[in-house]
């Protein structure tokens, strides 16, 4: 259950013109969910403290949770934050995974270079994890990023600026909803990100090539706004972009003649236009990253630093809050460090918080590490969660019969076909089974149903007040159909299997790293080694004599299963104290302490003073900590 909740602004917005309208244009469901969530407000949860890297007195936060949760955090602490960047899902119906790649094991370096040959292929040296789903119902999608964007709006201060990054599917609904909230005249730029792709013969359509980013200013003055100049490299790139033929004057100094306005025509020299640079105008030329940049960090939505450092340049100054709800590499949070602002990084993935805090560690950025404790135990993203309650649930079949509000149905020997509801633990208003949800089941899901239905399951991750619920549900006589109620909460909290790990600790002073060392005997994931099978199963169905059978194969020790290490010296409980750290990269090179290296991992970490706790991160995300 949430502590409280805490008002997205002081006065709601009422009417809802815009979005009434839609409702009629759309058809829109569940608009008054949204009328009622904001009259609630937003969910405050306790938040912990996992790790504070450095000193941190800045107060930079990565926080794991929902976009909602962590403003009404932000709000009930005072802090409000001067810019802030999002990248939410585009509502694009695709699928995003991350490569999970296995590591080189130190115990069997003898057979490391005959195991690379035979893993030669991509497809071989990794399976794919999905991290989450960009599929939504356009109502849906837009009730949802209504309320996200009511909640950012309540910890802007006076002066912030906004940027929501969307592409073609659904940004020209969400234009309209930024009017509404943020209003129409404190719209700035509707910013073109256009990128270079491969070439495609299109039959009926030209290629999409560009996002669009809309820029909002709560200040009608545009107070927060720097004036933004592009340098030239030289004046041959401004005679080539700018497509005019120089000439020469008596003095040798080449120049080109520019309009002026009016049919006047102006010299321009080119020394001065290398110096004086370009306004920079709302048609942005920057190239997305590929895997083998320098700044990539595999992640498939990563955005690049020139992009956001345009941003953060452009709409705020040093020591300002930048802030981004909808993390995911960690870029805006990494450019803000770099460029000497404060920074909030907020994602619902563990993905991403552990790839923007070994992004951040390697930058040398201080920062604390929170989570909200919002009663769910989530595995490493919602996506994946939604897919394994699916599989735990007895029973639980799709059934294409059913309208889209209910999961699925359970058959029963005796009540027929049973629909299932499930919250969607991506939308934070739906994990709260209160009076008005239950409403909507019973005066709306219900009755399209078919008649012959009798009973329906209703999940829940928190409740009002459960024998308040039930009470409503026995007061209401307008359905004969039973209701019955389950946490979903038992469901997940039962099936949570934690790492194994063998390791022994010991004194050494061999190098310079330390003097003690900790050395990793086995380690086993089940959950990893489950992926694994999947991946052989599906590698095996699919082979051919042109593409054979190899299935990835784990040791005994099964060492190649850890990505990361950390030894805590300074505490046996609370949040972690990474006083020595090592990653091991997909190529099997170890960076230690946020320092890369071209060293091969020995199977050990190592540390200056004696280590009280190690934590291990297997290649899917998953951390685990034992005493040493």
């Amino acid at each position: 259950m949430p502590i409280k909740y805490v008002p997205f602004i002081p006065e709601p917005i009422e009417g809802q013109a815009v979005l009434g309208n839609f409702n009629r244009i759309l058809r829109y469901k569940g608009a008054d969910d949204v009328s009622m969530t904001l009259q609630r407000g937003m969910p405050l949860y306790e938040m912990e403290k996992q790790e504070t890297v450095g000193k941190n007195a800045d107060g930079n936060m990565v926080i794991r949770g929902e976009c909602v949760s962590a403003c009404a955090y932000l709000k009930e602490q005072g802090i409000h934050v001067d810019l802030v960047y999002i990248d939410p899902p585009f509502a694009s119906g695709a699928d995003y995974a991350k490569k999970v790649y296995i590591r080189r094991n130190p115990k069997v370096a003898e057979a490391i270079a005959q195991a690379e040959q035979e893993l030669d292929v991509d497809e071989l040296k990794a399976f794919e994890e999905k991290m989450y789903g960009d599929v939504w119902d356009k109502e849906k999608y837009l009730n949802w990023m209504y309320e996200n964007l009511m909640a950012i709006k309540s910890v802007m201060s006076e002066n912030a600026s906004i940027y929501l990054h969307l592409d073609w599917h659904i940004v020209h609904y969400v234009k309209i909803l930024m009017d509404e909230i943020f209003g129409e005249d404190n719209f700035r730029n509707d910013i073109a990100w256009h990128y270079s792709g491969w070439n495609k013969k299109l039959k009926v359509s030209f290629e999409k090539r560009h996002d669009t980013i809309l820029y909002y200013c709560a200040d009608d003055e545009g107070t927060n706004f720097n004036s933004f100049f592009e340098q030239w490299e030289s004046e041959e790139e401004y005679i080539k972009k700018r497509k005019q033929k120089p000439l020469t004057d008596e003095d040798g100094r080449r120049y080109v003649l520019s309009d002026a306005g009016g049919g006047k025509r102006v010299k321009r020299y080119l020394d001065e236009a290398i110096k004086d640079g370009v306004v920079v105008d709302d048609v942005w030329d920057i190239d997305k990253i590929n895997n083998s940049a320098k700044e990539s960090v595999d992640y498939s939505t990563q955005k690049p630093e020139v992009l956001i450092e345009r941003i953060i340049t452009a709409s705020s100054n040093k020591h300002m809050v930048v802030a981004d709800f909808f993390g995911g590499s960690g870029v805006t949070a990494a450019v803000a460090n770099k460029l000497g602002r404060k920074f909030i990084h907020c994602d619902i993935g563990l993905n991403s918080i552990q790839t923007t805090r070994d992004r951040l560690v390697a930058d040398s950025a201080e920062f604390d590490v929170l989570e909200i404790k919002d009663g769910v135990q989530l595995y490493r993203n919602p996506i994946q969660t939604m897919d394994k309650i699916k599989s735990l649930i007895p029973g639980l079949k799709n059934e294409d019969s059913l309208d889209s509000f209910w999961e699925g149905a359970i058959s029963d020997s005796k009540l027929g076909t049973v629909p299932v509801y499930v919250p969607n633990l991506m939308d934070s208003a739906s994990k709260l089974l209160d009076k008005v949800t239950m409403n909507r089941i019973i005066h709306q899901a219900i009755p399209d149903l078919d008649a012959g239905i009798k009973k329906v399951v209703v999940y829940y991750i928190d409740i009002t007040d459960e024998a308040e619920i039930l009470q409503f549900i026995k007061e209401d006589d307008s359905t004969n159909v039973e209701i019955e109620l389950r946490d979903l909460k038992t469901i997940l909290d039962d099936v949570i299997i934690g790492d194994y790990a063998e390791f022994h600790a010991e004194e050494t002073h061999e190098d310079l790293l330390g003097g003690y060392a900790v050395t990793i005997d086995k380690f086993v994931s089940d959950r990893v080694l489950s992926k694994i099978a999947e991946f052989n199963q599906k590698a095996l169905l699919n082979s051919s004599a042109k593409k054979p059978y190899k299935p990835i194969e784990i040791s005994e020790d099964g060492l190649e299963l850890i990505e990361f290490l950390s030894v805590d010296c300074t505490a046996t409980d609370c949040e972690w104290h990474s006083d020595s750290e090592i990653k091991i990269d997909k190529n099997g090179f170890v960076i230690i302490n946020g320092n890369k290296t071209k060293e091969f991992w020995d199977g050990r970490i190592r540390s200056e003073k004696k280590p009280l706790r190690l934590k291990i991160r297997n290649i899917c995300g998953d951390e685990t900590v034992w005493e040493v």
